[in-house]
């Protein structure tokens, strides 16, 4: 039987108080008293302080999270207001909307809040400064140790424990980690919120929430109380309470009318924090500690209100075979929001209970409790996992902007796109290309070793050339593609792509020792940097530094340039006339330097990422993972003339021949339309339907119109279709030079 009593809040008119200043919620200004809360404030102005759902006040559940001052997920109700505070409340459902406006450098780090971060050792750790917390730490400090007591309402909120014990803190000041050798959790009980249809209104609040409100002097209009579970909370046609049912003795729906609504359905420990290691020297104590009894099983409404998983969902999950609670949590995403279960958990457990007939343990609790912010989350982190060229500061002093593409950081620019654009094109230009992957393999199975880890011939290509490569897996999907140049009959060096050389020396090395072949191995990706010379001059460039006789195309050999000892490789990626000089990494400054001071007769510039990406498209060359999917095969990229089916091995031929009688209708290809140029990403559309995306795209300087590379992925291929609402010509790379005669002149 449910007992329903008039609510009787403490009521005290402020007649001499003055308001401590004014916060502002969703753009309107709302006065707030000293020592109030955000979400106190919101009350007393007669709002709730997000979008609906029971109030704790006690930062257990995720119904008062709100924007404040740009940052999402902030539990309001442990928020103290100040004057000019910025509030937004966050959509109903989902996620606050991404900040999608763009940055005014798209080659720069975003500046990031710098939060402050320090590493405190500790002797024991209560988290909770209740009347458990309190004992404990009295306790602990009489047994000698030197105690810190840890308590969100202090501004020090704990949001996870990891072993050790560390314990990682929240504070207003920034994270602190403290490693202890004791942690005592002592963070009391939570009130138990209502399950069931309207819970989502506002006007709701636990008993707990309510005698907050009373200590503030806060009167609830028209207030009821129910000590049971209510059968349905009725709304008003804006989200307001209005009434809540309850069963009576028979079984009966009885309807009270109320405006506000008060639930005192008991309590369950507060125990996420102790959930999430099962370390010796971390206790719980208090009420945090103690078992309560299971709420009943809930039968419609909300479950979990911050992922809004209802019976409904529940029962959905349990019907297709998942049936124990973790998988019941993982299948309805129950208990994954900002509470992290910590409200929710009482009734997963009592639903499970009831459909499997025993009580399941509360599942791992992982940290952290609480959303940090990126910031919070990495303060004291500084790696930075991108490597720098040994040329790198040589780019800072001619302007470049640098940003990370393939693990690196490299130039996107200098300053003047077109610039570089045309140096290429019509004089000579440096390229560092540094981070490409460079290793040597040698020995009396190196042939047999290269020809079954590549689909084309390498026994063929003499000493002294080189050949273009695809490199597939088992799947015959493209990996990376790259450079053969043979130096002798048992020796060559292979060249992969900046993002391919982190692991081309493990796929190698993995491939040679399972066939049990004698084939050595050198990863020379950071001994050796290089500087790629292109451009119709770039001959003309070497021959002013010591070398009489460039390489023709394809061509490779040792040589000393401008002092330097080189491995000079001839091939192409812009569509011009260009030269690798592969070097010591200790030589490159000293080599870039002469190449730039000889070449400013003939108009040399650097030209960037961004110039290299627009001129490699007009010829229509693929980048790996740009223009690739993860299952991109040779057919599907038009790079069939790269595969010698016929070989009796290579690594994804059993792959390719199941598949190559099969129908395939995912295309790569080639497409022109008036510029400007579409975005990267941006759908093809044919009749009204999307049928693919743009992969790549360029508004050429040369052409006077937009090349670009994009996937098609439904039968039968069009010949134009709609991109950026305009109309684009299938055509057939390469888009410039389709001879391939400047490339070998």
């Amino acid at each position: 039987m449910t007992d329903i009593s008039d609510g009787q809040p403490q009521v005290e008119v402020r007649s001499s108080a003055t308001p401590a200043g004014r916060i502002v919620i969703d753009n309107q200004p709302i006065e707030f008293f000293a020592g109030d809360t955000v979400a106190i404030a919101a009350i007393r102005a007669g709002q709730h302080p997000a979008t609906g759902g029971t109030l704790c006040l006690a930062g257990d559940c995720g119904n008062c999270c709100a924007i404040v001052d740009s940052t999402p997920w902030v539990r309001t109700c442990q928020t103290k207001a100040k004057p000019g505070l910025a509030v937004l409340r966050q959509p109903a459902v989902g996620a606050p909307a991404l900040n999608l406006t763009p940055p005014k450098s798209a080659v720069s780090s975003p500046i990031a809040a710098v939060i402050d971060v320090r590493h405190i050792n500790a002797d024991v750790i209560v988290v909770g400064g209740g009347a458990s917390g309190t004992a404990a730490a009295t306790q602990a400090s009489a047994d000698g140790h030197t105690v810190t007591i840890l308590d969100a309402n202090e501004g020090n909120e704990v949001v996870g424990i990891y072993a050790g014990p560390t314990v990682i803190v929240r504070t207003p000041e920034g994270m602190r980690h403290f490693h202890a050798h004791e942690v005592i959790v002592a963070t009391g009980a939570a009130d138990l919120q209502p399950a069931c249809e309207g819970n989502l209104s506002k006007g709701i609040y636990t008993a707990g929430a309510a005698a907050t409100l009373a200590e503030t002097h806060i009167e609830l209009d028209n207030a009821l109380t129910v000590t049971s579970q209510p059968v349905r909370i009725v709304a008003d046609d804006n989200g307001w309470v209005s009434g809540v049912v309850t069963a009576d003795a028979d079984g009966n729906d009885v309807l009270s009318d109320c405006n506000s609504l008060i639930v005192d359905l008991g309590h369950m420990g507060r125990d996420l924090l102790s959930r999430m290691t099962d370390e010796r020297a971390v206790t719980i104590v208090g009420p945090a500690a103690e078992h309560y009894p299971l709420p009943p099983c809930p039968t419609s409404g909300i479950v979990c209100s911050c992922s809004k998983v209802t019976v409904e969902d529940l029962d959905g999950v349990w019907l297709r075979g998942f049936n124990e609670l973790e998988l019941v949590k993982r299948a309805a995403l129950f208990g994954t929001g900002t509470c992290q279960g910590g409200v929710c958990m009482p009734y997963l457990r009592s639903f499970v209970a009831d459909r499997a007939g025993s009580v399941p343990e509360p599942f791992t609790a992982r940290p952290i409790s609480r959303q940090l912010t990126i910031g919070e989350a990495s303060a004291g982190a500084y790696a930075d996992n991108f490597r720098m060229s040994p040329l790198h500061d040589e780019h800072l002093k001619l302007g470049a902007q640098m940003d990370r593409f393939g693990g690196w950081w490299r130039p996107w620019n200098y300053g003047d796109v077109l610039g570089e654009y045309w140096a290429v094109r019509e004089a000579v230009s440096l390229g560092d290309v540094s981070t490409l992957g460079k290793m040597v393999v040698s020995g009396p199975d190196v042939v047999e070793v290269l020809e079954r880890l590549y689909p084309n011939n390498v026994h063929d290509i003499k000493v002294g050339r080189s050949r273009y490569v695809l490199l597939l897996n088992e799947r015959g999907h493209l990996l990376d593609d790259g450079m053969i140049c043979r130096e002798s009959e048992t020796r060559f060096v292979l060249t992969f792509t900046s993002g391919g050389a982190s692991f081309a020396e493990m796929w190698v090395r993995d491939w040679v020792e399972t066939w049990g072949l004698d084939c050595h191995i050198l990863d020379r990706t950071t001994s050796l940097a290089a500087i790629n010379v292109t451009g119709p001059l770039a001959g003309e460039l070497l021959r002013r530094v010591g070398v009489a006789e460039p390489p023709k195309f394809l061509q490779h050999r040792h040589e000393t340039v401008a002092g330097v000892p080189c491995h000079i490789m001839r091939l192409s990626f812009t569509g011009e006339a260009s030269f690798e000089l592969h070097h010591p990494v200790h030589r490159s400054v000293e080599l870039w330097q002469t190449l730039m001071a000889e070449g400013r007769a003939l108009g040399i510039k650097p030209h960037g990422l961004q110039a290299l990406f627009g001129m490699r498209l007009e010829k229509g060359h693929v980048i790996v993972g740009m223009d690739t999917e993860l299952d991109s095969s040779p057919r599907r990229i038009g790079m069939e003339w790269a595969v010698k089916m016929g070989k009796p091995y290579f690594v994804g031929l059993e792959a390719l021949k199941r598949v190559e009688p099969l129908p395939d209708h995912r295309r790569l290809f080639g497409f022109t339309m008036a510029s400007p140029a579409p975005v990267e990403g941006a759908p093809i559309y044919h009749d009204g339907t999307i049928v693919g995306h743009v992969s790549s795209s360029f508004d050429s300087p040369l052409l006077g119109k937009a090349v670009m590379l994009g996937w098609i992925k439904r039968e039968p291929f069009p010949d134009t279709v709609t991109i950026d609402g305009r109309t684009a010509t299938v055509s057939a790379p390469p888009f410039y030079d389709a001879e391939g005669r400047r490339a070998r002149a």
